[in-house]
């Protein structure tokens, strides 16, 4: 709804107020007479309304819809600064036909409330784009409940999208880079994150989701890919200040694409062209999933609880691995060079009592009754790795949600 069609619609409903006050309609016992009111005969009950009293409803419809105009213009006014300066000029009676009336706002918080409301048609608040939340809490309290064995991915996103959003003058965007088997929740995050920080979600108009074998499968083509992801991260950024880039299976993107897209990520110093640096982006790769794992293993055979794992100790081995193996996008192309992948982010494999929270969710989310001996059954149909000890879930908890179609009846 645009800004031109509240005016009318704040007269037409002035107008239905007043004219089922005056007319006996729903809430008129004792109201007082209209300026329209006069005096009937017998005769002229259930009669048209004759000239004189068409006339006076005329009259008063206009004034109306005067009085709601000028006041839409005061709130424009005192709320978004539109229209001011006919504030200036001097007052005249003949504007107000109601002098008693006032309008009910004083302080900043009914402007805040009122401005809130009023952006929720369009997109014109304080941010620039009403489809951006940024709830930050809210997406920490879900990553705490549904989120499963994975203490430094929720440590790391969590300060990391804080830290970025509350500063006002970033030097370039965020990038965070997922890393761990197939099934730890890297997906699942991703997705939270959209949902927690647009409306929309993934279908925001502010993200955009690239699926590396999907959107650019032919290596023959990679000029034209190139030449289109920077079109495509261009105008979204241009649409949405605050942009969020998803590149699922990052591993397997061709490491010219993204040194294409490096300038994007890298420390902002052209003045006067399109600003990224309130921009995010999110690689999701399986590399690193074998160092991860071997890390975790270690610290279990040594009796030593995975909530001991720290940052600094896996990110330094994530980051050799990566180095290391040059079959892989990220070590051909610049990012790791040139440090512009900001953090590291280590998903960590899933035990059987991970696999158990995952159906229980699983069932929570159908709407479906279930018992701890269900939520066992389906936690051994999973294969758990290595062979010795079977620790891990080789598929994290990827087609847990299907398993438990086994148990419906």
């Amino acid at each position: 709804m645009g800004p031109g069609r509240l005016p009318a619609r704040l007269g037409l409903a002035c107008c239905l107020l007043l004219v089922l006050g005056g007319s006996g309609g729903l809430g008129s016992r004792g109201a007082p007479r209209g300026p329209w009111d006069e005096e009937q005969s017998p005769e002229a009950e259930g009669e048209p309304w004759g000239r004189a009293r068409y006339e006076a409803v005329k009259k008063h419809l206009g004034a109306v819809g005067a009085l709601s105009k000028q006041y839409w213009q005061y709130l424009a006014c005192k709320v978004w600064q539109e229209g001011c300066e006919e504030e200036q000029e001097e007052p005249r009676p003949d504007r107000l036909p109601f002098p008693g009336w006032s309008l009910p706002l004083v302080g900043q918080d009914y402007l805040e409330i009122l401005s809130a409301w009023y952006c929720s048609f369009g997109k014109c608040c304080k941010t620039g784009d009403c489809r951006i939340v940024n709830n930050i809490t809210g997406l920490e309290a879900d990553l705490n409940r549904q989120l499963h064995g994975q203490h430094l991915a929720k440590e790391v996103v969590v300060r990391a999208l804080q830290g970025f959003l509350q500063n006002l003058q970033p030097q370039k965007a965020l990038v965070l880079s997922f890393h761990g088997w197939s099934g730890t929740g890297k997906n699942f995050v991703a997705r939270m994150l959209a949902s927690h920080l647009y409306k929309g979600g993934l279908k925001s108009e502010c993200v955009r989701v690239f699926i590396s074998l999907f959107h650019f499968p032919y290596h023959k083509y990679v000029d034209s890919y190139k030449a289109q992801l920077k079109k495509q991260i261009s105008e979204t950024v241009q649409l949405c200040k605050q942009s969020l880039f998803i590149f699922d299976e990052a591993e397997k993107l061709h490491f010219s694409l993204l040194d294409a897209i490096k300038p994007f990520m890298a420390r902002y110093d052209s003045k006067g062209q399109v600003d990224y640096r309130r921009s995010i982006f999110l690689f999701l790769s399986n590399l690193g999933g074998n160092t991860i794992n071997e890390v975790a293993l270690d610290f279990w055979r040594a009796g030593r609880v995975r909530e001991e794992i720290s940052m600094d100790f896996l990110e330094q081995r994530l980051r050799l691995e990566l180095l290391e193996s040059a079959e892989n996008s990220y070590a051909r192309s610049h990012l790791l060079k040139e440090n512009v992948i900001d953090f590291f982010v280590p998903f960590l494999p899933l035990e059987y009592h991970h696999v158990k929270l995952c159906a229980r969710d699983a069932f929570l989310a159908r709407g479906l009754p279930y018992t701890e001996a269900a939520l066992d059954e389906v936690a051994k149909m999973m294969v758990f790795v290595p062979k010795e000890e079977k620790l891990f879930s080789a598929q994290g908890c990827k087609s847990v949600s299907q398993r438990i179609n086994y148990f419906l009846p």
